[in-house]
């Protein structure tokens, strides 16, 4: 090799060593820019209180829901109580007049007096019933409805009644709109 060829080898040796040596410089420029802090003190400061500020309205906001849970069940609770507790006050009317009735029927021989006597009870208990937001549901002679009626079995009834509910085994009824029991019936084919 030439001492040209020598010195421009070299040359260029240290110029890819000195591009290389740049990267270095860059990269560590660059690491040195992470380790930096990012702000002054005062702005750390104030993001270490902006920070606490969050954590406590998070903190107080938990503890509210909290008791607004143990509060709305303990409220569900009660209602759910004092709902029972009017039925059965209203109830306990038709619990005397039974117990008159039944030492009526312990006193007399009288059969039309005992059916009066029963009558007056029936009527007072589903008027009571009534008043507090039962309701009958109607279901003979009506189109059978799943949603409404449980059939039992099916009979030959004819063709006017086919699809139909031809007897009621079991009423059914509302509390106020919604159903709490089905009318279980006997459809006609």
């Amino acid at each position: 090799m030439e001492p040209k060829d020598f010195e421009q080898q070299e040359q260029l040796q240290d110029n890819g060593t000195a591009e290389m040596d740049l990267n270095v410089d860059d990269n560590v420029a660059g690491t040195n820019h992470l380790n930096e802090p990012v702000g002054t003190e005062n702005e750390v400061e104030a993001l270490n209180q902006k920070i606490a500020d969050l954590n406590d309205k998070y903190l107080r906001q938990a503890a509210e829901f909290d008791n607004f849970r143990r509060r709305t069940a303990k409220e569900r609770i009660d209602l759910i109580q004092t709902a029972g507790r009017e039925v059965i006050t209203a109830l306990l009317d038709v619990l005397d007049d039974s117990e008159r009735a039944q030492q009526q029927l312990d006193k007399t021989n009288d059969v039309a007096q005992i059916r009066e006597g029963v009558s007056l009870v029936f009527n007072k208990l589903k008027s009571t019933l009534t008043a507090k937001g039962l309701k009958p549901m109607e279901a003979k002679g009506q189109d059978f409805d799943a949603d409404k009626h449980e059939a039992i079995t099916e009979i030959e009834a004819g063709p006017q009644m086919k699809g139909k509910v031809v007897d009621e085994v079991q009423k059914g009824y509302y509390l106020g709109d919604k159903i709490i029991r089905f009318a279980k019936v006997v459809v006609g084919k």
